[in-house]
């Protein structure tokens, strides 16, 4: 078979990796991190990982991966418990070893022409934002200015604090940030229905539309989207796009059994210059155009 049918041969490893450090946070999540050092060579934003999570557990689970250290060979995930498969996974401990898949999928695409990154992630969805940001915020030079929104209903688990970085067009109960994406110069608020201190009482997708609203024409001519969540927040980020004319990518999660394409579980619709079509989102995604995915 050519290498044209198979795009991704040569660029997904099978690695032993050690488990590193296994941080749990309130509402049952964890932070992973793993000696991986293909994978922490190979991923970008918005690839994800295929892990096996203990003994008696045959099916892997897909994680988004949220940090890597190329020079380092580690890959960090998080995740939240949901079903048998994590629950094991979370009782994993540093020295253990795991068998990662990965990386794994099509991840996000920044345009130089729309250096003003929006990035909306929401609960498990803000892993890849997250490796998004802090990879623009490397490349400043470059003239890339993201902002991040990132909302959850559980605790965030990371630090927060008050946010110092000046952001105009933000409701003014919208005062809390994750600090380290601070510390790398990446302005971020957050939000919740919870009641956090400091967090936008209102959805996430409250927050990019006060901003978006607050921009001259100029400078929305210079926003592109990136979205991770929820399904209803895709839609809502997906529909801002559309109001506004912009350019939107969204990271999808399926529920998958090969993630590599053969097993064809993972499909979604999507329309295609030819029309409808069914697209893996493990090796076709996860991250696709939003406006073909979510088309009202």
């Amino acid at each position: 078979m050519s290498a044209v049918a198979r795009p991704h041969r040569g660029t997904i490893f099978l690695e032993q990796a050690g488990v590193i450090s296994h941080d749990a946070f309130e509402g049952e999540q964890f932070v992973l991190r793993l000696r991986a050092p293909s994978c922490a060579a190979a991923a970008t934003p918005g690839s994800f990982i295929h892990l096996t999570c203990g003994p008696g557990i045959p099916m892997r689970r897909p994680l988004s991966i949220m940090r890597t250290s190329a020079d380092e060979g580690w890959v960090e995930v998080l995740y939240k418990i949901v079903g048998h498969g994590l629950a094991e996974l979370a009782l994993r401990r540093p020295g253990e070893m795991l068998s990662c898949l990965g990386p794994i999928g099509s991840g996000f695409t920044t345009h130089a022409d729309r250096p003003r990154t929006l990035m909306i992630g929401g609960g498990v969805g803000i892993p890849p934002l997250l490796f998004l940001a802090e990879t623009l915020a490397a490349g400043r030079r470059g003239g890339w200015q993201p902002f991040v929104l990132m909302g959850s209903e559980l605790p965030f688990p990371f630090e927060t604090g008050a946010a110092t970085i000046a952001v105009p067009g933000l409701p003014p109960g919208a005062t809390s940030c994750m600090t380290r994406l601070e510390d790398c110069g990446v302005p971020n608020r957050l939000a919740s229905l919870a009641g956090f201190t400091g967090c936008h009482a209102g959805h996430v997708t409250d927050l990019a539309r006060h901003w978006l609203a607050s921009l001259a024409p100029a400078q929305l001519a210079e926003v592109e989207l990136f979205a991770c969540g929820p399904e209803a927040m895709l839609r809502a980020t997906a529909a801002l796009a559309r109001q506004h004319a912009l350019p939107c990518q969204v990271s999808l999660e399926e529920y998958m059994a090969c993630a590599v394409g053969g097993c064809a579980g993972c499909t979604v619709l999507v329309q295609t210059p030819d029309g409808p079509a069914m697209k893996r989102v493990c090796v076709d995604g996860p991250v696709f155009d939003a406006a073909t995915v979510f088309t009202a």
